[in-house]
C-alpha cells in the first residue's frame, strides 16, 4: 500500500513538473512569437513590395520593352512603395537601389558610382552645407525676423510671404537656391515655437511646403527657373524652326515670350499654395507671436553685427552670384561647394558643425534616385512608360484639345515624379511634340503644358531637390508629400489646362 501511495505521489509530482514545464515553455515562446508577429507586421509594407519586386521579375519583360528596361520599371516601382511607406529609413532604399543596379541589372560598380555624384548631387550636398553655415551667423533669424515685420504674426500670413518669397526669387535664380536659402527661416521660426517636434507638426509642414511649393510652382515662370524650360525651347527650335519659312519663326521662343505666357500661370498659383496647405494640415498654432518675441529678443541679444558677419554675408552674395552668372559653366553644385569651403576657411563654421547638422542620408537618397532616373532613360523605361500611356488615352477619345492636353499634363506629372524635371522633358517632350504635330495641335501649346507640368513633383520626397531639401529639416514625412501632393496636382493642372484655353489665346496662340 505504502509503494502503491508512493508511485502515485511520484506521478503526481511528475505531472505537475510536466504541467509546470509546458506553462514556463510557452510564457516563454509567448514574448517570442508576439515580437515576431509585431515584427512582421511593422516591416509588412518591406515585405509586401519584395513580393511585389520578386513577383514582377518572374514575369517576362513587355515585348516593348527591354529586360532591363523591364528590371529598372520594377525597382522604381518597390522604390516608390518603400518611399511611400517608409517601412525602412529611406537612406536604406537608396542602398538597395545601388546594390539592384549591380546586382539585377548586372552593372559596373564603378559604372554605379560615377552616376551617383553629378552636379544635383553636389548642389544638394553643398547647400545643405551652407544652411548650416547660414544658422551658424544667426541669418535665418535675421531674414525671418524681416519677413515676419512685413506679414504680421498670423501664421496664414507668415505661409503666404515665405512662399511669395521664395517664389519671386526661384523663378529668377532657380528653385535649388531658394529652396537651400529659405530652410534655415522656416525651422527657426518652427523650433523658436516650440521644441518638441510633435507640437508643431503641421505647423513645420505648412511653414516647409510654403517653400518647396512656392519654389517649384515658380521654376516655370521664366527660361533661367529650371533647365527643364530650356530643354523645351531647344526641342522647338531643333524639331520645327527651319530658317528658310517665315512662319517657323514663332519657334523661336526667347526670355520675354516665355515671361508672358508662363509668368501669369506661376502668379495664379501662389494664393492657392498657402490655401492648400491650410486645408490640409491645419496647424497647432494660429499665431506665432511667442516665437518672434523669442526671435526679437535674440537677436538684440546677438547685438549689432560684427566683423565676421559682414564676411559671412559678402560670401554668401559671392556664392548667390556664382549661382547666377557661373553656373552654366562650372555647375550649380561646384558654386555650392566652393561657398561651403570659403566658410569652413574662414573660420565662420567648423567642420564638427557641418558634419552634425547636414542630413548626409538624404544626399545619398537624392544621388541614388537620380541613378535609377538616369538608367530609366537609358534603358528605355520611361519611354515605354510614356508611349504607353499615350496608347491607352487613345482609344477614350483623348486626341485634341483639353482632353489631349490634361492626358500631355497627367503624363508629365507622372514621370516627373520618378526622376528629374529636366530628364523628365528630355524624355516625354519629343514624344508630346510629335504627338502634337499628328494630332494638328500646336507644338508651342504643347510644349508649355509639357514644361510647365514637370513642376507638378509634388508627390515625392524625391520629385526636386527643392522637395528632398526641406525633408532634410526632418519634420516632415514621406507620406506627407502624397498627402498634400495630389491636391496641388490636381489644382495646378487646372489653372494650367485654363490658362491654355482662355490666356494663351489673347497672346495669340
Amino acid at each position: 500500500m505504502a509503494r502503491w501511495e508512493d508511485t502515485r505521489i511520484a506521478r503526481l509530482a511528475l505531472a505537475r513538473s510536466a504541467a509546470l514545464g509546458i506553462s514556463r515553455l510557452r510564457r516563454t515562446r509567448a514574448p517570442a512569437i508576439r515580437g515576431l508577429a509585431f515584427f512582421l507586421w511593422e516591416k509588412r509594407w518591406f515585405l509586401i513590395a519584395l513580393g511585389i519586386g520578386a513577383a514582377l521579375l518572374a514575369m517576362p519583360a513587355p515585348e516593348s520593352l527591354s529586360r532591363d528596361g523591364w528590371i529598372t520599371m520594377i525597382m522604381s516601382i518597390v522604390a516608390i512603395v518603400l518611399f511611400v511607406t517608409e517601412p525602412v529609413p529611406l537612406p536604406t532604399v537608396a542602398l538597395m537601389i545601388i546594390v539592384g543596379q549591380v546586382l539585377l541589372l548586372g552593372l559596373d560598380s564603378t559604372t554605379v558610382a560615377k552616376s551617383l555624384m553629378n552636379d544635383s548631387v553636389l548642389f544638394i550636398m553643398g547647400s545643405l552645407m551652407l544652411a548650416v553655415a547660414v544658422v551658424k551667423q544667426n541669418f535665418d533669424k535675421r531674414v525671418a525676423y524681416v519677413i515676419v515685420r512685413a506679414t504680421g504674426t498670423k501664421t496664414v500670413n507668415v505661409c503666404v510671404g515665405i512662399s511669395v518669397v521664395s517664389g519671386l526669387l526661384a523663378s529668377v535664380i532657380g528653385e535649388h537656391t531658394v529652396a537651400a536659402m529659405m530652410l534655415p527661416v522656416a525651422v527657426t521660426l518652427i523650433t523658436l515655437t516650440s521644441d518638441d517636434p510633435r507640437q508643431v507638426r503641421r505647423l513645420a509642414a505648412v511653414l516647409l511646403f510654403s517653400i518647396c511649393y512656392g519654389c517649384s510652382i515658380a521654376s516655370i515662370g521664366t527660361p533661367s527657373g529650371g533647365a527643364r524650360n530650356a530643354i523645351m525651347i531647344g526641342y522647338w527650335k531643333e524639331f520645327f524652326f527651319d530658317p528658310t519659312n517665315p512662319e517657323t519663326y514663332k519657334y523661336l521662343v526667347d526670355y520675354v515670350t516665355w515671361v508672358k505666357y508662363c509668368y501669369p500661370v506661376f502668379l495664379v498659383q501662389l494664393p492657392f499654395v498657402t490655401a492648400i496647405l491650410f486645408l490640409t494640415f491645419r496647424p497647432e498654432y494660429a499665431n506665432i507671436s511667442r516665437a518672434v518675441v523669442k526671435l526679437r529678443s535674440q537677436i538684440e541679444a546677438g547685438g549689432p553685427m560684427r566683423a565676421n558677419d559682414w564676411l559671412a554675408i559678402v560670401l554668401f552674395m559671392m556664392t548667390l552670384l556664382g549661382w547666377v552668372f557661373f553656373s552654366d559653366t562650372v555647375g550649380l553644385g561646384t558654386v555650392a561647394i566652393m561657398g561651403a569651403i570659403s566658410f569652413l576657411a574662414f573660420g565662420l563654421v567648423r567642420w564638427e558643425d557641418i558634419n552634425s547638422g547636414v542630413n548626409w542620408g538624404v544626399v545619398l537618397l537624392y544621388a541614388a534616385a537620380i541613378s535609377l532616373g538616369v538608367e530609366m532613360q537609358q534603358t528605355g523605361a520611361a519611354l515605354w512608360v510614356a508611349t504607353s500611356f499615350l496608347d491607352v488615352m487613345a482609344p477614350l477619345g483623348v486626341e485634341h484639345g483639353v482632353p489631349l492636353w490634361t492626358a500631355v499634363s497627367t503624363l508629365t506629372a507622372g514621370v516627373t515624379n520618378t526622376m528629374s524635371n529636366g530628364a523628365a522633358v528630355a524624355v516625354v517632350g519629343p514624344i508630346t511634340l510629335k504627338l502634337a504635330d499628328a494630332a494638328g495641335e500646336s507644338p508651342l501649346v504643347i510644349g508649355f503644358i509639357t514644361a510647365i507640368s514637370s513642376a507638378f513633383a509634388y508627390l515625392t520626397v524625391i520629385g526636386t531637390p527643392a522637395c528632398t531639401i526641406v525633408y532634410s529639416s526632418g519634420y516632415l514625412k514621406p507620406t506627407d508629400f502624397l498627402k498634400v501632393g495630389y491636391r496641388m496636382v490636381v489644382v495646378s493642372t487646372i489653372i494650367l489646362i485654363l490658362a491654355a484655353y482662355f490666356y494663351w489665346p489673347l497672346l495669340g496662340l
